[in-house]
């Protein structure tokens, strides 16, 4: 099986990457020595914005009234297909026990964390989809506090649409604080707020850091690199259908990754020359986010047949993969490694971005070749208990006794000794660790 590259990215998704680690560590450190006045002190540096922080009930009534009723119509839409994939996500973990022995009994328990920290983008472009993913999950899984956080543009405050958004969906309070300083506010309860248990939500490669540095003290949803998309494509796909999925996609942004890869050769060249002219069209933002990431971070593959695209796909683990090929049942059962799969010409990442229920909180950076995305599942704590009977125990504390002083733990295996001489008084137990 051969592999050529038509287009081969000159950067990855790590170079030139600034580098932010001190700068966030330094802004974190801040935060918690100062607290809510080191907070707003960032909020009026880098958001630019003196408004509330914590939006009232009736600020964020006044911002509802600013959505037109067609957004609410769509955004009310989005919501209830995240929910409905949400309560179906839920109704995959249940709890259960069995008696493992006689007597002895274990069990699996889903517990969802008390509070959620939900980080929604208001920068480059206003995700108001984020809010509808993050927060609606949040509410199904049971949490009992959810923080919407997201930046304030100067003077005007968050996106009304944002708020609109996070509201419907659940959210107990939403904070108008961005970047660092907002995770900060989340993490370490400023403002009145709990501290959250788990924060969740994509952001720039500064409140990226700020996760992974509090990561620990503080669950999170993955550590999320730039947005990355993968199509398979054979013969049967059209052309300009990929090579515009391939442009929606790399107008995330300058260093947002999109890989191609066929086995028609054919193909591949007519998308390459579709894509420059579908790049020119778009707005100057997106123009020049998209030309940026197809010229340094995007690559065109040609493969020997579908099972090395399949191989190279796998290889590639991307965020978001699409196939637009024939027998996608065939797809479906052999790659194995994505954040969302796209079957078909009749979907795209796009629905899956905004409508179709499916979560868009993905891992990036190839870390889909080892975890999923943001699901109910990550705001639940699987946790494990068991009981017994005096008769129950007695096997398992023989063989604690024992194993324990195999492995030099000898307080270990004393507390099963006294449970064996008090239950069991009149009988005699062979307790050493060898024989």
């Amino acid at each position: 099986m051969t592999r050529e590259y038509l287009k081969k990215a000159s950067l990855t998704a790590k170079s030139n990457a600034t580098e932010t680690h001190e700068i966030v560590k330094s802004i974190l450190d801040d935060i918690e020595a100062g607290g809510d006045a080191k907070a707003l002190e960032y909020a009026a540096k880098f958001d630019q914005y003196e408004g509330s922080i914590l939006l009232s009930p009736e600020e964020i009534e006044a911002a509802c009234a600013l959505v037109p009723e067609k957004l609410k119509a769509d955004i009310r839409f989005s919501h209830d297909n995240v929910r409905r994939f949400a309560e179906l996500q839920k109704s995959t973990v249940s709890d259960v026990e069995t008696e493992i022995t006689p007597g002895f009994v274990t069990g699996q328990k889903a517990i969802p964390v008390e509070a959620a920290g939900c980080y929604v983008p208001g920068g480059r472009y206003s995700h108001i989809a984020s809010a509808i993913m993050t927060v609606t999950t949040a509410k199904v899984a049971g949490c009992k506090h959810i923080t919407a956080c997201s930046p304030p543009r100067p003077g005007v405050g968050i996106n009304p649409a944002i708020v609109y958004a996070a509201h419907i969906c659940g959210a107990d309070k939403i904070m108008a604080m961005g970047g660092v300083q907002g995770v900060a506010a989340m993490t370490f309860g400023l403002f009145g707020l709990p501290k959250a248990n788990i924060l969740v939500g994509p952001g720039n490669q500064f409140v990226a850091e700020a996760k992974r540095i509090l990561f620990g003290r503080v669950g999170i949803d993955m550590i999320a690199g730039p947005t990355d998309s993968l199509i398979l494509a054979d013969r049967t796909a059209d052309a300009h259908i990929v090579a515009t999925d391939l442009v929606s996609q790399a107008e995330h942004g300058y260093n947002s990754p999109v890989w191609l890869v066929t086995d028609d050769r054919a193909l591949a060249e007519d998308v390459m020359a579709r894509v420059p002219v579908l790049i020119a069209d778009l707005p100057d933002v997106n123009r020049e986010n998209a030309s940026a990431a197809w010229r340094d971070y995007a690559e065109v593959i040609v493969c020997s047949d579908r099972a090395e695209m399949a191989a190279c796909s796998d290889e590639y683990a991307p965020e978001h993969l699409t196939v637009q090929a024939e027998d996608l049942d065939w797809w479906l059962e052999n790659l194995t490694c994505y954040g969302s799969l796209f079957l078909g010409e009749e979907t795209t990442v796009s629905y899956g971005d905004k409508a179709t229920g499916t979560n868009h909180v993905l891992p990036t950076s190839r870390a889909a070749s080892y975890t999923g995305g943001l699901s109910v599942h990550k705001y639940m704590k699987i946790v494990t208990w068991q009981r017994a009977t005096r008769e129950g125990s007695k096997a398992v504390a023989e063989a604690t006794a024992r194993i324990s002083r195999l492995e030099g733990m000898e307080g270990h295996a004393r507390a099963a000794d006294v449970r064996l001489e008090k239950y069991f008084p009149n009988e005699t137990f062979d307790l050493t660790a060898n024989g």
